[in-house]
């Protein structure tokens, strides 16, 4: 007896398109599978993202540190960001919250203003100690990086900075840092692997890796030449979850 599917059996109309269908189906679904393997999806088109960097202030004594974990200031221009195309500041004028809620100058709204002066009327100044600051990016957003200025008319080192995200308010879901330079643990909040850095108009960027989350805390415990913590603007550069 031949088999159903040998040339030697005359197969019935209806037979021969089920068989044609079944060849085809497997057909495709090879060709499928090895377009998968051999040419996976395009990457996402990337382009520098607009940074506007304020007006630098060159005035002033240059600072006197040598911290254990200081790096030293490089003044070479900062080459360009690259980021998924469409990729913005989606901290702007966003909700901000503090572990001050008095602040000693200035208001928590100036965090996120766009105003990167070095005036002291564009400072957000806190209470000595450990302090943070916290923006409510209104919906969960994949982020790319972020721009710290604390203070830029003086040269400043910023003591125990660190940065984290979460998805929710009160930081215990997704909380991960995304920066931290406390190599003692003096914040107790784990001891960080970043550097100390000198403040200066550029501010400070930290690539962020596309993680996603909605709200961003950073940390400070005072600086090089006092106990106060300030801020002049933070962006953060993202694009929202779809």
């Amino acid at each position: 007896m031949n088999h159903p599917f040998s040339l030697g059996h005359r197969q019935s109309p209806a037979t021969a398109r089920n068989v044609g269908a079944a060849f085809l189906a497997a057909a495709l679904m090879g060709f499928t599978f090895a377009t998968a393997i051999c040419c996976p999806a395009a990457a996402e088109e990337e382009e520098a993202i607009e940074i506007e960097l304020p007006e630098g202030y060159f005035g002033g004594t240059p600072v006197d540190y040598f911290g254990p974990n200081y790096e030293k200031p490089s003044y070479k221009p900062r080459p360009p960001f690259m980021a998924p195309k469409g990729t913005e500041n989606v901290a702007a004028e966003k909700d901000v919250s503090s572990s001050d809620l008095d602040p000693k100058a200035g208001s928590l709204e100036f965090l996120v203003d766009g105003d990167k002066s070095y005036s002291h009327d564009s400072l957000l100044r806190l209470a000595d100690g450990h302090q943070w600051v916290q923006i409510d990016l209104g919906e969960p957003h994949r982020l790319y990086a972020f721009l710290l200025w604390h203070y830029h008319q003086k040269e400043r080192v910023y003591f125990d900075v660190a940065v984290q995200v979460a998805s929710d308010a009160k930081f215990t879901k997704d909380v991960q840092f995304v920066f931290n330079n406390d190599h003692d643990n003096s914040a107790g909040l784990g001891v960080g692997k970043d550097k100390e850095y000198l403040e200066d108009h550029r501010g400070k960027l930290v690539d962020l890796k596309g993680v996603t989350a909605q709200y961003v805390r950073l940390y400070s415990k005072g600086h090089s030449t006092g106990y106060g913590n300030t801020y002049v603007e933070v962006e953060v550069f993202g694009k929202p979850v779809e």
